[in-house]
């Protein structure tokens, strides 16, 4: 029954015969009021409850022990939630996914996951909730996924969490957490494909410990206040070097098989059908938040933006061929733009304003093209832009605030004795010396060779000499002899 346009409350009978359900689907209409204090089932299955995207008020209701799946995010529930999740009961939870996100709920998360053995999935996000996280997350030995994403969380990472070691989403982002990001991630999360970190308030150093991560798809550290040098064993993120098929396998062999696998046959086709909708993370992307959840699989992005990071940018970062967006803007970062970035053949977001950065833009940069997004301004870089239809297609904006010249931007090359490079120029002696217009060069000798061509057999043949100058003296006769009948 979802997006059927139902409206108003559930009527009490309607609840007391869903407790027969094996799924109760009322997503995505407009129902209001509250829920009953207790939802249960008299089933034996474990039964699925999406009431999401309503307009639910009040407190959150108690669920029944047997429920696998509960999807109460997108509504109004508000106040805390320890009754939930601390309330006493004799059976073990059987819970596996719990999505509370986008709702009003508040305090802090209370010490009760123990409670909640078998949850798998954890989706908290966009709340009001304050304090630290948990420790007792940390006993959630078959967690995989975890979004506490634009909550008032504070304090550390608890370093119980190195205990979750299924853990392959981890969102964070738009907290108020601190402190260094613990190295143990990179030896003890291995499996992890998500990781973000985004404006909370970090500091430290980026651990070489994190390029441990052979899975990690989505890297995400910006808007925090990490110093320091970019590892330079980033290229060891091999996930970002694999091509999507193998990507999809990491997201679906997981999704599927491990959320759905040992319950019943007839809901695990149910749930089959929705494992693929229930992810879904915001990445900064192109310039803007960009929210991505069955297409996450194919997302593969670097975001270091907005920290007080210094040093060179690693060459090894070229090494990541599949990466689609790597943002590093807003440092503090000098040296070169790697020589090779074209080699990143997927790149599609390319954002390195607000540097330091020096020297000319690289010849290989022309060969990406898939490039749609390019942000190279405010730095120092100099010389003229490499001529391509991808590079000269952005707005002068992407350059400015450096010393560069050629299209798209007024400034003409010759004036400032720089000349942009061309597709299929580029030595690395490029940009030093005086520039040799070959235009030029190849007039002068064509004329030389025209010249000596001509001249040369009448200084060899005196026969061909004799009839040269017959002809030229007949000539002159004739010309003389017109002009004279004319005047």
């Amino acid at each position: 029954m979802s997006g059927t346009r139902i409206s108003n409350t559930i009527p009490d009978w309607f609840l007391e015969m869903s407790y027969e359900f094996i799924y109760l689907n009322l997503s995505h209409n407009q129902i209001q009021g509250q829920l009953p204090n207790r939802l249960h089932s008299s089933r034996d299955f474990l039964p699925i409850i999406d009431f999401s995207s309503n307009n639910f008020s009040g407190p959150l209701p108690l669920i029944s022990s047997n429920v696998f799946l509960l999807d109460l995010s997108n509504n109004g529930f508000s106040g805390p939630i320890t009754h939930f999740l601390c309330h006493e009961r004799k059976e073990t939870m059987a819970m596996k996914i719990l999505k509370l996100d986008k709702n009003n709920l508040s305090g802090e998360l209370p010490e009760c996951w123990t409670k909640w053995p078998s949850l798998t999935i954890i989706i908290l996000d966009n709340n009001a909730f304050s304090g630290g996280i948990p420790s007792s997350i940390g006993t959630l030995q078959n967690l995989s996924s975890l979004h506490l994403h634009k909550n008032s969380l504070s304090g550390g990472i608890p370093i119980s969490l190195r205990n979750c070691t299924k853990l392959q989403i981890l969102d964070l982002s738009e907290n108020k957490l601190e402190g260094n990001i613990p190295p143990w991630i990179g030896i003890s999360l291995t499996k992890l494909i998500i990781l973000s970190l985004r404006s909370n308030k970090f500091w430290g150093h980026i651990s070489k410990e994190l390029c441990a991560l052979c899975s990690l798809q989505i890297l995400d550290f910006s808007h925090n206040n990490l110093s320091g040098s970019i590892p330079s064993c980033i290229g060891n993120l091999s996930a970002m070097v694999m091509d999507y098929q193998s990507s999809r396998y990491n997201f679906e062999s997981y999704f599927v098989v491990n959320y759905v696998g040992g319950i019943n046959s007839e809901l695990e086709i149910v749930a089959d059908q929705r494992t693929y909708f229930l992810e879904d993370v915001f990445v900064a992307k192109k310039g803007q938040l960009l929210d991505y959840n069955n297409t996450l699989y194919l997302v593969k992005v670097v975001d270091f933006s907005s920290n007080n990071l210094s040093g060179k940018i690693p060459s090894e970062i070229t090494i990541l061929n599949d990466l689609q967006s790597l943002n590093l803007s807003n440092n503090f970062l000098s040296g070169r733009i790697p020589r090779n970035i074209g080699s990143v053949r997927m790149l599609e977001s390319l954002d390195l304003s607000g540097n330091e950065l020096s020297g000319s833009i690289p010849q290989s940069m022309a060969t990406l093209t898939f490039l749609s997004y390019l942000n190279l301004s405010n730095n120092q870089l100099s010389g003229g832009i490499p001529s391509s239809a991808q590079l000269q297609s952005f707005n002068a904006s992407s350059y400015e605030g450096n010393k560069l010249c050629g299209p798209p931007l007024m400034e003409n090359c010759s004036a400032v004795g720089s000349k942009p490079s061309n597709q299929n120029g580029g030595g690395k002696g490029e940009d030093h010396g005086v520039e040799i217009n070959w235009f030029f060069v190849s007039m002068a000798l064509g004329f030389i060779v025209a010249f000596w061509s001509f001249l040369s057999p009448l200084m060899i043949n005196r026969r061909w000499r004799y009839r040269y100058y017959q002809f030229l003296d007949d000539m002159w006769w004739k010309i003389s002899d017109f002009a004279c009948r004319c005047f």
